[in-house]
């Protein structure tokens, strides 16, 4: 298995109605870049940015710049992205982001 790449469903925070929950993609291709992992947003919105920031943030407010992370009550964690586009703050359960982590770290990049 080289490839991570897990569906979930999040909810982006606005001040308009509630969306409700939207799916995402969460990747990550240790042949591509294994420190980064990338979350695909609905729409063509695709944030790459450090596993170790992802990880970090899900225990205590980490990140500067574009993508920023923070555990936010005792079961979810928000990830801030900042673009040309604005801002897109997305609220995540800390477990799908945790088991997303736990399979990073078992996939081998491929031998070829």
């Amino acid at each position: 298995m080289s490839v991570v790449e897990q569906y979930a469903r999040a909810h982006i925070v606005t001040d308009e109605e509630d969306p409700g929950a939207v799916p995402v993609v969460l990747r990550y291709d240790p042949d591509r870049d294994p420190r980064s992992v990338r979350i695909g947003l609905p729409g063509p919105h695709e944030w790459t940015f450090s596993r170790a920031l992802l990880e970090r943030g899900l225990r205590a407010p980490a990140g500067t710049g574009d993508v920023r992370v923070w555990p936010c009550g005792r079961v979810q964690a928000v990830v801030e992205f900042h673009g040309d586009h604005g801002v897109d703050v997305v609220q995540f359960d800390s477990k799908t982001l945790l088991r997303f982590l736990r399979r990073t770290y078992t996939a081998e990049p491929v031998r070829g």
